[in-house]
């Protein structure tokens, strides 16, 4: 028996199509994430050349990406409405382009800011989402460091890695790329997603780290690694994060990194407060929802030797949450603004004069992907208790009712495949 292997689901589809073929028996198996053709040895009538049938299977394959095959979606339309929509799948359009399987995906308050107006940048008709995994289904002749078959981690930002800004490290600004899946470029809430300069803007996983132990790497372990590393945080620092949101959570994971005395969480729900304290990740916490600001203040001094924050991350993005951060910072602090604004914000220079801090704004340089992985290798980050919950593909606008309601105490919510029912 000879066996040819394909790894796009596509052709599987086209295969599956053949097996109704009187001259041909085919079968198809699936196997370490790719499809096997088997041409049986006895068929009616006689058995065809195994070199024709293969050439007869890449003809038809090639005819149907022709017309272009179709998958599901999840599209915005500008307007404030989402919709899980049949769209073509994903072709190559550049040597340095990959087409990666989405085998997880989750929702980002991000992807919320899209389709609420927030984010100007952002093109209407576009596939949702930027934060997942998968499996690479084809490559560009460009790619070198991935092949058919290998499980990666993608960040949230594509980027060349040979710019002026992507040679500092500021891949958010790259000028090939940036925030783009998603965002202007169709992103991953789909079955396969297009991943422009996949050599930089992937990372494999290795086979000792899951799918969902990789999933937020991408975005919110980026996000929150960012922001701890550039708030310069030293040992016996004490550090306040301010939102125990995902990426509040996160950001204390990776603060804890650099050895502070105390990380102080704050934000205004008692669940969120309790699940810091309770896994480690905060050792103090601040309940600021009856709290003033000059309450909030002198709770921070309190923890912190009477001088305030040496490091403020704000990761919240609330309507008092900017002035919250300058406020409990300590003077000479840096305070970093990790959370995106729906709205303006005022800087009172004046009312600040003396403290001279140091602000250190968004977004976030999503270009730690190979470190974090290590990270969570050695078991020094572990995001398993943002997890709250999983839909399949189908059930994706459900699933962002729930996450925008914060339904049951909701962080973050795993999309699994799609599933035929």
């Amino acid at each position: 028996m000879e066996t040819k292997t394909f790894t796009s689901a596509s052709a599987a589809k086209l295969i599956k199509r053949l097996e109704n073929e009187k001259d041909r028996l085919v079968s198809i198996e699936l196997k370490n994430s790719t499809y096997v053709l088997a041409q049986g040895e006895e068929c009616d009538p006689p058995t065809y050349d195994h070199r024709e049938t293969a050439e007869r299977i890449d003809e038809l394959m090639q005819r149907e990406h022709s017309k272009g095959c179709l998958m599901k979606a999840l599209v915005h339309d500008g307007s404030g409405h989402i919709a899980l929509e049949d769209r073509p799948e994903p072709q190559l359009q550049s040597p340095t382009d990959a087409i990666v399987r989405v085998t997880r995906s989750t929702i980002c308050t991000s992807d919320l800011h899209i389709i609420h107006g927030a984010v100007p940048r952002a093109m209407p008709n576009t596939v949702l989402g930027h934060e997942f995994v998968g499996v690479v289904e084809q490559v560009g002749e460009g790619v070198r460091a991935l092949k058919p078959g290998d499980r990666v981690a993608v960040s949230c930002e594509t980027f060349c890695g040979e710019c002026f800004y992507c040679e500092r490290g500021w891949v958010n600004n790259c000028v090939e790329g940036g925030w783009e899946l998603g965002c202007c470029e169709d992103g991953c809430q789909a079955e396969l997603v297009r991943v422009a300069h996949a050599d930089h803007t992937c990372a494999p996983i290795p086979a000792d780290v899951t799918d969902e132990d990789a999933l937020f790497l991408g975005d919110i372990v980026a996000t929150g690694h960012w922001g701890a590393k550039i708030a310069e945080i030293e040992p016996g620092f004490t550090v306040a994060v301010i939102g125990a949101g995902p990426v509040g959570l996160t950001t204390m994971m990776c603060a804890r990194l650099f050895d502070p005395a105390c990380i102080v969480a704050i934000d205004i729900d008692p669940a969120r407060l309790a699940l810091a304290r309770e896994c480690g990740l905060a050792d103090a916490v601040i309940d600021a929802s009856d709290m003033d600001l000059a309450a909030v203040e002198a709770a921070v001094r309190e923890l912190s030797h009477s001088h305030g924050a040496d490091s403020v991350i704000e990761a919240a993005g609330g309507s008092n949450t900017f002035e919250m951060a300058w406020r409990i910072a300590r003077p000479h602090g840096v305070v970093v603004l990790s959370a995106m604004y729906e709205g303006a914000q005022t800087l009172p220079l004046h009312e600040m004069y003396g403290k001279n801090l140091v602000f250190k704004t968004g977004g976030v340089d999503a270009c730690n992907l190979r470190e974090t992985m290590r990270l969570v290798q050695e078991g020094r980050i572990d995001t398993s208790c943002l997890i709250s919950g999983r839909y399949p593909l189908n059930d994706i606008v459900e699933a962002y009712r729930a996450f925008e309601a914060h339904e049951d105490g909701c962080l973050k919510l795993v999309i699994t495949p799609w599933e035929d029912r």
